[in-house]
């Protein structure tokens, strides 16, 4: 999956509350270390120029499976997210197009205090017509509460029109009757989230519906779906209601948003006895060294309580899991654009069923460079069969026509490796449906290609640059 958004609203901020979540940087560290800024000008100059790729381990907890509406192999939990952070500037276009290619899902940002914006639009635009299915996080929430000090009903109506908008663009662009059918995103179905990625915090409806489940007794996606539009809530009737009045509040305010300004204004305010009892209230403890934070309120004690309580790494990976397609999923209405030969050849049928088995179908989709002066990993995704080290491959650049031998080279393949945002993990074979580096393929292409072993195989089409 990858992470697109416009320029400045938070993609490799909120990465990093992912990579924090596998365990492969520290929490303290989630926000500001922007782990897949790998280069030197990137960090100086607080923006991403390429596209990063790393892969996260993540366990799904056993309660969310029934979530999980796409097909899967009964009883498994563990997931391997293939993530890719891209640029947001326009003139990095060329590196969004390339993540886009070779991922399934992509999680779209936004910055809930400037709303939708161009280039929102443009990578939204690129990821349907790849067919790529979009989930919607509005990040910056904090910017919100403490800068703009916007009132519930506000901050609910800026959510509203924020998901109005990317919805008219997915309807814009997008085909509801066809092969990936409806991609509109829906808080009550929980494919939208909200939170703060530097502060390291996050929420779907379902978090919230789980909370209150027990007390009302009822099931939890029923309550999703009170917990957005024009559901109003009365306390002293105990009752719900479609047009609101006297008494009643709209739900998504008052279950939903009212704890999240207690806690902001009770630690804002430094209102000690206020916040103690809060916390004790949502049961989160505050270890060792946290406690000094405890005496001095403030946001240190905002970013630490708002983590423990909502961590964002946990949202963010569970909603990439249930929401966004598996390889095996996606690959059946992908590989018709992916593919430029014949519908019922050996290597479209591996790519449409993901076939560990298949002929190997590789498509390179940009070089990335190496500390060696000079020399380049390719970067891409396997689409079909399994790619090793050392193994003979057809070597098949953007000119080659089948039969003919210009643009193709029978070399073998030297090392394969695992991209992890800065570091590099050499690894024996890759199977279909995951992203990795070869190394020894820069000196036969320039910057995409194909890499099989099927003979008579054609192209990957090649990626149109927007």
């Amino acid at each position: 999956m990858s992470v697109i958004a416009h320029v400045d609203h938070g993609k490799s901020t909120l990465t990093d509350s992912l990579v924090c979540k596998a365990g492969i940087i520290a929490s303290q560290k989630a926000g500001e270390m922007r782990f897949t800024d790998t280069r030197k000008d990137e960090q100086e100059r607080c923006i991403t120029i390429k596209s990063t790729a790393i892969s996260l381990y993540y366990e799904l907890p056993a309660k969310d499976f029934e979530f999980i509406k796409q097909e899967r192999e009964p009883n498994v939990s563990h997931f391997l997210i293939n993530l890719i952070d891209s640029p947001g500037h326009v003139d990095f276009s060329s590196e969004v197009t390339a993540a886009l290619r070779v991922t399934d899902g992509a999680l779209v940002v936004v910055d809930c205090v400037s709303g939708v914006c161009v280039q929102t639009e443009t990578v939204l635009r690129q990821a349907i017509a790849e067919r790529i299915k979009p989930i919607l996080f509005m990040n910056k929430m904090d910017r919100a509460l403490l800068e703009l000090q916007l009132q519930q009903e506000d901050l609910f109506q800026t959510f509203q029109r924020i998901v109005e908008n990317v919805n008219v663009i997915i309807a814009t662009y997008g085909d509801d009757s066809g092969p990936m059918g409806d991609l509109q995103v829906d808080p009550t179905k929980g494919t939208v989230g909200f939170g703060a990625g530097l502060h390291g915090w996050a929420f779907t409806l379902k978090e919230f519906a789980e909370m209150y489940a027990s007390k009302f007794k009822i099931e939890v996606d029923k309550l999703m779906k009170r917990l957005w539009g024009d559901n109003f809530f009365s306390p002293a009737e105990k009752k719900w209601s479609k047009g609101g009045g006297e008494g009643y509040t709209r739900g998504f305010c008052q279950f939903v948003l009212d704890p999240i300004f207690k806690i902001f204004k009770a630690i804002m305010d430094c209102r000690k006895d206020e916040y103690v009892q809060l916390l004790d209230k949502l049961n989160i403890k505050l270890q060792g060294d946290d406690r000094d934070k405890l005496e001095e309120g403030g946001k240190p004690l905002l970013k630490l309580v708002m983590k423990q309580w909502l961590p964002a790494g946990d949202v963010l990976l569970t909603m990439i899991a249930i929401h966004l397609p598996s390889p095996v999923v996606a690959q059946k209405y992908r590989a018709e654009l992916l593919y430029e030969g014949p519908q019922d050849d050996e290597a479209f049928l591996g790519i449409k069923t993901c076939d560990s088995t298949g002929p190997l179908m590789m498509y390179i989709s940009k070089m990335v460079p190496t500390s060696d002066k000079g020399r380049f990993y390719a970067f891409g995704r396997v689409f079909s069969g399994v790619v090793q080290t050392g193994q003979k491959a057809r070597i098949m650049g953007p000119n080659y026509v089948p039969g003919k031998k210009e643009d193709l080279y029978v070399k073998n393949i030297q090392r394969t490796i695992l991209m992890m945002g800065r570091y590099t993990e050499p690894i024996e074979d890759v199977p279909c449906g995951n992203i990795c580096g070869l190394v020894g393929v820069d000196q036969y292409l320039v910057k995409t290609g194909t890499i099989t072993t099927f003979e008579n195989a054609h192209n990957l089409r090649v990626c149109t640059f927007y």
